[in-house]
């Protein structure tokens, strides 16, 4: 979850003025925030999402311990992989959160036969992701996406214009889950090497090999 903060700071001598920060982590913000309330010149401050909701600071604190109780600092990494001879798509994802003080992975792969191209399978495969974080009922956060498909990710990000009828419906799909879910996406290409955990999944998944695992990730793992 990121905020802005917009606050009024009120000099010694009784001068108002406006201030605005940049987007930060709503945690970063809070411990700013308290800081600067500790200063006794903070006349008013409010956090405004990236969706333009807005607490105050006990609101706020509120807000940071429900999220604690749910999903949150989720990274998805996704792959997608096309055989053209049999004309299947393995599609692959690993996701990576924290909930309750613990940092949990989810790994999911799928084989699907109705898709043409690898660039579909690529979004196919993001597609799957997002399914996998509404079962795990992520809503209203911030999500970090990452991948090794240049299209799909330039694409999403706004960067690159989509042309093809095929992507351009698969793009809405995602889009459109999400606005349903209240998710804030980030996108950033990765090099194969790094998303070698999504390539093996969709590989697995061309290979008739089908997963699907949750398991805690021990201090000390990493992402």
């Amino acid at each position: 979850m990121y905020v802005r903060m917009e606050l009024v700071y009120r000099t010694p001598k009784g001068t108002d003025t406006g201030f605005s920060s940049e987007d930060m982590p709503a945690k970063k913000a809070l411990l700013i925030a308290e800081d600067l309330e500790k200063t006794g010149r903070v006349k008013t401050i409010t956090f405004i999402d990236r969706h333009e909701n807005t607490w105050n600071l006990k609101e706020l604190r509120k807000q940071l311990e429900e999220i604690e109780a749910e999903p949150h600092n989720i990274m998805v990494y996704f792959d997608g992989g096309f055989n053209l001879e049999t004309g299947k798509a393995g599609l692959g994802c690993a996701i990576y959160y924290e909930q309750n003080g613990k940092v949990y992975r989810l790994r999911k792969n799928a084989a699907v036969d109705e898709l043409e191209t690898n660039n579909e399978a690529e979004y196919a495969a993001l597609h799957l992701g997002v399914k996998e974080l509404e079962h795990l009922g992520a809503h209203h956060i911030t999500i970090e996406f990452a991948g090794d498909s240049q299209v799909v990710i330039n694409q999403l990000a706004g960067e690159w214009p989509c042309y093809e009828e095929a992507l351009s419906n698969w793009a809405d799909r995602i889009e459109n889950k999400f606005a349903e879910l209240g998710l804030d996406a980030t996108f950033e290409v990765v090099s194969r090497k790094k998303n070698k955990e999504a390539d093996q999944l969709a590989s697995q998944a061309l290979s008739g090999i089908e997963i699907f695992s949750k398991r805690e990730i021990k201090n000390g793992e990493g992402f």
